[in-house]
């Protein structure tokens, strides 16, 4: 009994010691054509590499990346799976992957397992309803592609939702639309943490046509 008492300390311990900062997204109206595309972009493919163009790119991204990744996540070889899903699908769904790597430092501080409050999961704290209105039930929002895809899928809709106002995009993703504190949160962690130029010019990774 002590035994258990005391793991169920630990783990609530662990809980507060790195709090999910994610609210939910709000499950809204979308007309047939939005839920159409997205259902489309959900397609599943495999991700094998980068959506960089060049190959020198792609390795500075990946070691630089890594490099800024490593205390998070200490696993190297878990690293570069995760930096090169990530590159891929947020580019592929029109997102800069260095905002993604903002947005998943504030919404799950790297944790793959993580749980908000109200439900959200993974990486990029995906709410659940989601599954049922674009994916199919066989969807694990905790599988690493999957959950970035859905992220950064959901993230574009809403950016196109708000014409294009990153802030107001962000705010619908954590739910507090019209507040300041987590689109400010994001953006920082992003420009403090992650933002990077290649050396070379030859990468535009964010003109990656969408599969």
């Amino acid at each position: 009994m002590k035994r258990t008492t005391h793991i169920g300390l630990l783990l609530a311990a662990l809980c507060l010691a790195h709090p999910v900062q994610a609210g939910g997204q709000r499950e809204e109206a979308m007309s047939a054509n939005v839920r159409a595309s997205l259902q489309r972009a959900l397609a599943d493919t495999a991700v094998t590499r980068t959506a960089f163009r060049n190959r020198a790119d792609e390795a500075a991204w990946l070691k630089e990346m890594s490099r800024r990744l490593a205390k998070r996540m200490p696993d190297e070889a878990e690293r570069l799976e995760f930096l090169t899903t990530l590159h891929w699908e947020a580019s592929r769904a029109g997102v800069d992957p260095q905002l993604m790597l903002g947005l998943i430092q504030v919404e799950s501080g790297f944790r793959k397992y993580a749980v908000s409050p109200v439900g959200a999961r993974g990486y990029t704290q995906v709410m659940p309803f989601w599954v049922k209105a674009i994916g199919n039930p066989d969807h694990n929002l905790f599988h690493l592609r999957t959950n970035l895809r859905y992220g950064a899928l959901i993230l574009r809709h809403y950016i196109d939702i708000e014409r294009g106002d990153l802030f107001r995009a962000l705010g619908r993703y954590n739910g507090s639309l019209g507040r300041p504190e987590y689109p400010n949160l994001v953006v920082g962690a992003w420009k403090r943490h992650w933002d990077y130029v290649p050396s070379t010019k030859s990468a535009d990774a964010s003109a990656a046509s969408r599969s």
